[in-house]
């Protein structure tokens, strides 16, 4: 009996590792990939940090010209987009932030919920004095860029969502069963990933690294689904996803057609289409999609239009 259960014991840790390990590889990007095979990013004209809503939120700012404010995925910083910053800054100033408990940003006392990243979105934008901004955001900062699309509309011109669904259940059953294993235990495990030694460099408080798992693991585990408010958004958008993303194809299509997309031919000039874009890159996953050539340049073809 004892021997059985130090076995099932073992068995049941082993598949939670597994499972973690598989979890990692779906939420976070590459850091080395990103790092060691990619054209590094320029050096920021300015950084810098925000008082906002009792954050002390760090931003790096690339380049001159309309405002995009960029947000990284789960786990991640400012760095994420450098192998794509060069293009994404070449015509505008392009603002990258930390979002809280990330990167050279501290936690505070509250919990990670998509409408308080927003808010320190909005407040960012208010303390730069800007009258508006384009947004973009990956995974965990699309579904930021997303919720601020929603809520508040009135400082954002245009958004870019990438690999972000617009609902929980909208994901790969499989992947959501491995992200509700996440939690408090798998904080020790996580020192084991690649990314954990630059969070351990630049995060002002490292031992935060089990807030950070902790908060995390509670905001991609709550159910959401913002149908209802998907379909009254008149901010241009546009949805970038891979062909072998966390979610299907169809998921993408469905998302779009809630915009209004997809519902009729756009005629010959082009001028019955909808103002938000659709864009499934091909030979691309989650885990590769920031690094994609591909990506800034669509977002910058659809930033640029009028």
């Amino acid at each position: 009996m004892i021997s059985r259960t130090i076995h099932r014991a073992r068995r049941n840790k082993q598949n939670i590792l597994q499972s973690l390990t598989t979890f990692v590889a779906f939420l976070l990007f590459s850091s080395s990939y990103a790092q060691n095979n990619q054209p590094t990013a320029p050096q920021p004209v300015k950084t810098g940090y925000a008082d906002v809503n009792g954050l002390h939120m760090y931003y790096e700012i690339y380049g001159q010209g309309e405002p995009l404010i960029l947000m990284h995925g789960g786990f991640g910083s400012t760095s994420m987009f450098a192998p794509i910053m060069s293009t994404l800054s070449q015509k505008r100033q392009v603002i990258a932030i930390d979002l809280q408990a990330h990167g050279r940003t501290a936690d505070i006392d509250r919990p990670m919920t998509f409408d308080a990243l927003s808010d320190d979105v909005v407040a960012l934008i208010k303390f730069l004095k800007l009258t508006k901004a384009d947004i973009m955001g990956y995974s965990i900062g699309g579904g930021v860029a997303l919720y601020t699309v929603i809520k508040h509309p009135e400082v954002v011109r245009k958004a870019v969502i990438v690999s972000a669904p617009f609902k929980r259940k909208g994901e790969y059953p499989d992947l959501l069963a491995q992200q509700d294993q996440m939690g408090p235990q798998a904080a020790e495990f996580l020192k084991q990933i690649p990314i954990y030694p630059m969070y351990a460099k630049i995060a002002p408080k490292p031992e935060d690294w089990p807030r950070l798992v902790t908060k995390l693991a509670q905001l991609i585990q709550k159910d959401y689904d913002w149908s209802a408010d998907v379909k009254n958004i008149k901010t241009p958008l546009l949805l970038v996803c891979g062909d072998a993303d966390l979610f299907p194809p169809s998921h993408a299509a469905e998302f779009y057609t809630l915009l209004g997309g997809g519902l009729k031919d756009a005629g010959w000039d082009g001028k019955a289409r909808p103002q938000c874009q659709l864009a499934i890159l091909p030979n691309t996953t989650h885990y590769t999609i920031f690094a994609n050539p591909a990506l800034a340049s669509v977002a910058n073809q659809f930033l640029d239009m009028k």
